[in-house]
């Protein structure tokens, strides 16, 4: 019975492109009381190996979080089965806007403590306690009110390519970091202000909502299917887009573009861009952004040692990083000393009791 790949992603590749098959690239999520998880992932993986989906899921007590991609034409199959399990029925499915058929090389479906790591003890609150959901119409006409504080409740590295207009945005590096420095500095706004939240699916605001309502925030709203959704709902109805520059995801594709706005400038030399790339280093491995000049001056390297060691035969490469274990950097996203050019997002809450431009 196979329940893990056995395949490598370069193999996974060329089955893809041998098989010509357009794929769709999708994500949902859900809280619920799952008994045993690890049973309910083995039940996945053999059903979904079978459909060849692949993607990356997590799976925990509380529920499950799955990004993932699927052969078009085993989609309505893939749709009966979710439909089959009893809170997977019918559940909102965020179908990108763009799809590559190589977003996804391998099933990877893991057992985690938390479908996000949000480090909070969800037994001290109320975790189905949560915010309004609003569409996004009405997302469009709270975020225009004066009296709405909106926050950005992803990373940095996220929101320095595309957020919303007159959106917070911290300069965090995890999610977990976000929720107490939100809840500090906005702790004279819990009854006069409307919060309003996004995230990329809506996944971290489920939670981020029930905690804010907790810690006694009044006027609690997130947007429903976060930013994949809102796209999907301005171009369907002819909305106004608020949305400024690009949408970061977290596969093969990096991002979807929402505008043409490009907000972002290149860590390496200044210039506009908001293209993320991997240092080809393998030590390094480190999440920048980079221009295409730079990315052609610097071999796809985030520093002139890495284009050194990435430029030595592939032994030599390997007997250096013996013994060494991976580079601090391998885990960052666009922090390092060397990139000069890195945006800089901290007193992101100095412009609250400033009119909105």
């Amino acid at each position: 019975m196979q329940l893990y790949n056995n395949l490598s992603a370069k193999e996974r590749a060329e089955l893809i492109a041998q098989a010509g098959k357009d794929r769709l690239t999708l994500s949902f999520y859900a809280y619920a009381k799952i008994g045993n998880p690890e049973t309910f992932r083995n039940h996945l993986f053999l059903t979904w190996n079978e459909l060849d989906v692949l993607g990356r899921i997590y799976v925990a007590h509380e529920g499950i979080n799955a990004q993932l991609s699927v052969p078009a034409d085993n989609f309505e199959a893939f749709k009966a089965h979710l439909d089959s399990i009893s809170f997977l029925a019918n559940v909102r499915l965020n179908i990108a806007i763009e799809h590559d058929n190589f977003a996804f090389l391998k099933l990877k479906i893991k057992v985690r403590d938390k479908i996000v790591a949000d480090g909070l003890n969800d037994d001290t609150f109320d975790v189905t306690d949560i915010g309004v959901h609003v569409n996004a119409e009405r997302f469009n006409e709270l975020i225009e009110d004066e009296n709405t504080i909106l926050v950005d409740m992803r990373n940095h590295y996220e929101s320095e390519i595309g957020h919303f207009k007159n959106a917070v945005t911290p300069d965090v590096d995890t999610f977990r970091e976000s929720l107490d420095i939100i809840e500090e500095d906005l702790k004279d706004h819990k009854e006069d202000k409307n919060l309003v939240m996004y995230c990329t699916g809506g996944i971290r605001c489920e939670k981020a909502s029930a905690y804010y309502k907790h810690k006694g925030f009044k006027n609690v709203f997130q947007l429903e299917g976060g930013i994949i959704n809102y796209v999907r709902q301005i171009n369907e109805k002819g909305l106004e887009n608020k949305f400024i520059g690009k949408n970061f995801v977290f596969d093969q594709r990096r991002a979807e573009r929402i505008s043409d706005d490009v907000i972002a400038h290149c860590h390496q030399c200044g210039a506009p861009a908001d293209l993320h790339t991997n240092c080809a280093n393998d030590a390094c491995h480190l999440l920048f952004i980079q221009c295409e000049a730079c990315k052609e001056k610097m071999d796809n390297c985030c520093s002139t040692t890495c284009m050194e060691v990435h430029h030595l035969p592939y032994e030599e490469q390997k007997e250096l990083r013996k013994g060494q274990g991976n580079s601090n950097d391998i885990f960052k996203k666009g922090r390092a000393d060397h990139l000069y050019y890195k945006k800089d997002l901290r007193n992101i809450f100095e412009h609250f009791e400033s009119p909105k431009s």
